[in-house]
């Protein structure tokens, strides 16, 4: 049995990344990123960092204020986005940029499974995985991968100066193994969650319409951060990915 304090943990958690991603959406639609695809990279970034999120965009994200970097091309100057952004701090921008288009395809390929539960039945449920989640993850990491690929196109194309094909390219060199290793953390925590934490200790079920879900979600996505940020360093310094 799932204890009221998780439940009521849980809601206050999602409430509180809802309102922060909404304050983050209203700030930059005033004040618009130089890169635009981070408009979309920062509201979904604070879905899982919650307060953390909110505070790094104020910090870091209105250095990157398309206005403020504008201004300093056109005096031949260092953006202030790439001058005052320590190292670290660019390593985990992008890595909230691959883990943004891991969460929307995860929160897409969720509910898709949950409303129509033969995907995962196609994708072997019951006939290859005793378990439904292994069938899901299948379908989470093709949303992910898709839509990771397309934000990182939107990023690499844009400052390289590439066409579509090689920009595709490029974008899934620099995506697949940071996305990849997003997901093996996110993966670890939520097979933590469903088969320990719920299964085991709770003798309940993890469902996708509770917030319990969402909230064990938001934790995973915190550990797919973890697993991707070492990733995405060796993957900016080696020029693969671009610094942000």
């Amino acid at each position: 049995m799932i204890p009221d304090w998780l439940t009521i943990l849980s809601a206050v958690s999602l409430t509180v990344a809802f309102v922060c991603a909404a304050i983050i959406a209203v700030d930059i639609a005033k004040h618009p990123q130089h890169m635009w695809i981070m408009n979309v990279v920062w509201p979904v970034t604070a879905l899982f960092g919650s307060i953390a999120a909110l505070l790094a965009y104020f910090r870091y994200g209105r250095l990157a204020e398309d206005s403020k970097a504008r201004a300093a091309m056109e005096r031949d100057e260092t953006p202030p986005h790439k001058a005052l952004t320590p190292f670290p701090v660019k390593v985990g921008k992008g890595t909230s940029h691959c883990g943004s288009g891991c969460t929307l395809g995860d929160i897409c390929a969720e509910w898709l499974a949950f409303l129509v539960p033969a995907i995962a039945v196609w994708l072997g449920w019951k006939s290859i995985f005793p378990e439904k989640i292994y069938a899901v993850w299948i379908v989470d990491y093709i949303f992910a991968f898709a839509i990771g690929v397309v934000f990182q196109y939107f990023t690499i194309a844009p400052m390289r100066g590439l066409s579509l094909g090689p920009g595709l390219v490029q974008a899934v060199k620099a995506d697949a193994l940071s996305l990849t290793a997003w997901q093996v953390g996110m993966y670890g925590f939520m097979a933590f969650a469903h088969f320990y934490l719920f299964k085991t200790l709770l003798g309940a079920k993890l469902a996708v319409n509770t917030p319990e879900f969402w909230f064990m979600m938001q934790i995973a996505m915190w550990a797919g951060f973890a697993t991707a940020y070492p990733v995405n360093w060796w993957l900016i310094r080696k020029g693969i990915k671009e610094s942000m």
